[in-house]
C-alpha cells in the first residue's frame, strides 16, 4: 500500500526540482524529504531518485510514480473539498499568499473577519509576487493566492485555476509638491516624458508593465532609482528623486511633500483570487473570498 505522504513528498520533489526546494514546499526538514524518499523507494521495491551533480533527478521509475501521484494528491484534495462542501463548516486550515500592497491593505482586516467569524479556521499567509504565488497555488503550497493584472497587461494564468474578482485599484502618478504639474487636477503619462521615474526591480511584472506602458505612448523611460515597496518609492519621490505610479491600494499616508494626481485615462489594475479548480468547493475557499471582497471595498 502506498503511503500518501511519501506520495506528497514525491510529488514535491518533482515540483521544486530539489530536496531543498520540496522541503521549504512542505515546510519540513531536509532529512525528513530523504526519510520519505528512502521508505518510498523500500515499498515500491525501486530506485527513484539519482545523483544529479549535488543533486538529484528523478528516475524513469520516479518520474512515472511522480505523474500517478500528482493525479492521486488531485482527487484527495477533491475528496476534502466535497466533504468540507457537504459538512458546510469552514473549519481546517487556509494558506494565502498576496503581492505586498494586498498583504498591506487587504489581509489585516480580511483575516482578522475570518478568524471572528470561523474560529475553527486556522490561517496562515506570506508575502509573494504574483507570478510566484499563481505557481505556489498549483503546486498545492498555498491554497488561495492574491495576484494583480495591469488594464493593458494581463497576468498569464495556466490551466486548472478558478478566479473571482476582488476589486480595481485605481493608481495615479506620485511627484514632488515642486513639480511643475503637482497643482494640476489630473495628468498624462505623457507628462512626465523627460522625467526620472522610480519604479519597481527590474523584470518584476508591474515594472516589465510601465517599460510597455511608456514605450507604447513614444516615451524611452529614463529610469534613476528601482524599490520593492511602494512606501520606499513614495519616500524618493519625496525626497525629489523622480516620480512613480502609485495605487491607491495599501498606499497609506502620503508622505509630506509628495503629491498624487490622478492620470486623465484611468490607469488601474485589477486585482483577483485564484485558486486550484479542484478545491472549488471548500466553504473556506468561498468564506476567503467574501472576506476579502468586504475588506477591499473599505480599503480603496
Amino acid at each position: 500500500m502506498l503511503n500518501l505522504e511519501r506520495l506528497r513528498t514525491l510529488d514535491a520533489l518533482a515540483r521544486h526540482g530539489s530536496v531543498s526546494g520540496a522541503a521549504e514546499g512542505l515546510h519540513i526538514t531536509t532529512s525528513a524529504v530523504s526519510q520519505q524518499m528512502s521508505k518510498l523507494e523500500r515499498e515500491v521495491g525501486q530506485q527513484l531518485l539519482a545523483k544529479n551533480g549535488r543533486g538529484v533527478r528523478l528516475t524513469d521509475a520516479g518520474r512515472l510514480l511522480a505523474d500517478h501521484a500528482a493525479r492521486i494528491l488531485s482527487q484527495v484534495e477533491l475528496a476534502q473539498s466535497d466533504l468540507e462542501a457537504q459538512r458546510g463548516q469552514v473549519v481546517g486550515e487556509l494558506r494565502l499568499a498576496a503581492f505586498p500592497t494586498a498583504v498591506r491593505g487587504l489581509f489585516p482586516a480580511a483575516i482578522s473577519a475570518l478568524r471572528s467569524a470561523h474560529p475553527g479556521l486556522r490561517i496562515g499567509s506570506r508575502e509573494m509576487d504574483p507570478e510566484a504565488a499563481v505557481l505556489a497555488v498549483i503546486r498545492g503550497d498555498f491554497d488561495l493566492a492574491v495576484v494583480l493584472d495591469w488594464y493593458n497587461k494581463p497576468l498569464p494564468m495556466p490551466d486548472g485555476l478558478v478566479k473571482a474578482p476582488i476589486v480595481d485599484d485605481t493608481a495615479d502618478v506620485a511627484m514632488p509638491v515642486t513639480h511643475q504639474h503637482a497643482q494640476r487636477a489630473e495628468v498624462d503619462l505623457e507628462d512626465f516624458a523627460d522625467d526620472d521615474w522610480i519604479t519597481w526591480g527590474e523584470g518584476e511584472f508591474c515594472d516589465e508593465w510601465l517599460m510597455h506602458t511608456l514605450r507604447s505612448k513614444g516615451i524611452e523611460p529614463r529610469v534613476a532609482h528601482r524599490a520593492e515597496e511602494h512606501p520606499t518609492q513614495l519616500a524618493l519621490v519625496g525626497a525629489g528623486l523622480g516620480v512613480c505610479v502609485a495605487p491607491r491600494l495599501g498606499r497609506g499616508p502620503v508622505p509630506e511633500g509628495v503629491r498624487t494626481v490622478p492620470v486623465r485615462q484611468s490607469v488601474s489594475r485589477h486585482i483577483y483570487a485564484v485558486w486550484r479548480a479542484d478545491a472549488d468547493r471548500r466553504p473556506s475557499i468561498r468564506a476567503a473570498v467574501e472576506a476579502l471582497k468586504s475588506a477591499a471595498e473599505k480599503a480603496v
